[in-house]
């Protein structure tokens, strides 16, 4: 048993504890606030002076699929032979050698959302997976967590170079179209088959997401930066009745009432890099506030190895900087971040029952001279700069 004594505890689920407890069992939190008894044989982490957080939860990443420093014999995220690809799984091509993981966990981050790249109308499977662990299958949170799907620039220069489909935006979304009408096919011919006695239908890795993704059972992660582009992506979410996550979201400012009538949550980002292609160019960092005060639930992202993920809370100071209130933006990569991932029954909050991810930090995480003093994820503490 761990208890964290006398830090400010932000619970991120509306309670801040000057000089709380927080204690810890079996790698769950098990009791946070003022009143809570401290067992004769925990071991003490006195937070005195420091600020104890939920771990930080970057909701869209490459980290493990697109490593650093390897070249691109790392680079995992992009099948660039079909623009049609449900079937692959993040999991199948994560490392959790590759440095970042390190990197991720000494910045305060214990939680990613990692997947394909957006080469690919559709891309394959992202996973949420923890960022402290040996092997992969062990670290996973949730998998799969989400289909990637591809809008703009992206899947139209790659495809285009091959001289194939798609080289416009109206091909890359009648792909998409395409795509879920063959598992809609597919579904009809599968309830048939359970009224005939003998036939039996093969299975179709492709067609199984995709069904899926119609029943509500995952959501479409749609990579989309111009304004055109997100409302693609929402037009067919709606014409297919499916859950959808917008990704990156750049010009999400110029269509927040549009977006918060909808209730469709963005994740925004990289908004820390530069304009490096035409879509990118009303990318700013006032963004993510304009979303979340027209009422969209936002999240940030890093977009590893774009930005380095240790460098969340920079990207959530930034946003603060350019006028997002300050508890937005630290929800931005917890409460939210959880929320939008469907993982808020374990992360994103220090509450009782759920995992035991915490940092403790030795000032505000969102003031660039802070650090992490100690990282906990699972009740384990995984790194310790007391």
């Amino acid at each position: 048993m761990i208890a964290i004594v006398n830090g400010k505890i932000y619970t991120m689920c509306g309670q801040v504890f000057d000089n709380g407890t927080l204690l810890i069992e079996e790698g769950k939190i098990k009791a946070v606030g003022y009143e809570v008894t401290v067992p004769q044989d925990a071991d003490i982490i006195n937070a005195s002076g420091k600020y104890v957080f939920p771990g930080f939860i970057d909701a869209h990443s490459h980290i493990g699929i697109f490593e650093e420093a390897v070249g691109e014999i790392g680079e995992e995220g992009n099948e660039w032979t079909d623009p049609v690809t449900p079937h692959l799984r993040a999991i199948d091509a994560i490392n959790p050698g590759d440095q970042a993981f390190e990197d991720a966990v000494k910045g305060g981050i214990t939680c990613a959302f990692t997947g394909p790249g957006s080469a690919n109308v559709i891309g394959g499977q992202s996973i949420v997976m923890k960022t402290f662990g040996k092997v992969i299958d062990y670290m996973v949170v949730k998998q799969p967590a989400g289909l990637k799907v591809a809008f703009g620039e992206n899947p139209k220069k790659v495809y285009s170079e091959q001289k194939k489909m798609p080289a416009t935006r109206m091909a890359t979304a009648a792909l998409l179209r395409e795509s879920l009408v063959n598992a809609q096919n597919y579904m009809s011919k599968l309830e048939q088959n359970r009224k005939a006695v003998e036939k039996v239908l093969e299975r179709d890795l492709k067609m199984e997401i995709l069904c899926d993704v119609l029943d509500k059972k995952l959501p479409l992660r749609a990579h989309a930066h111009r304004a055109d582009d997100i409302m693609t992506a929402v037009r067919i979410a709606k014409e297919f009745d499916l859950n959808i996550v917008i990704e990156h979201c750049t010009e999400g400012h110029l269509i927040a009432d549009e977006l918060a009538e909808l209730g469709i949550p963005a994740v925004v980002g990289p908004s820390f890099s530069s304009r490096s292609k035409v879509e990118l160019k009303n990318l700013s960092f006032t963004t993510p506030g304009v979303l979340t005060k027209k009422g969209v639930k936002v999240a940030i992202m890093t977009d590893h190895p774009v930005i380095p993920i240790q460098y969340l809370p920079v990207c959530a100071a930034l946003a603060v900087r350019e006028g997002m209130e300050e508890d937005d933006a630290l929800a931005a990569i917890t409460i939210n971040a959880a929320e939008i991932l469907g993982i808020d029954n374990r992360l994103g909050s220090l509450e009782e029952g759920k995992d035991a991810d915490v940092v403790i930090w030795n000032g505000h995480p969102l003031d660039i001279k802070s650090k992490p003093s100690c990282v906990l994820i699972n009740g384990e503490v995984v790194y310790n700069n007391y």
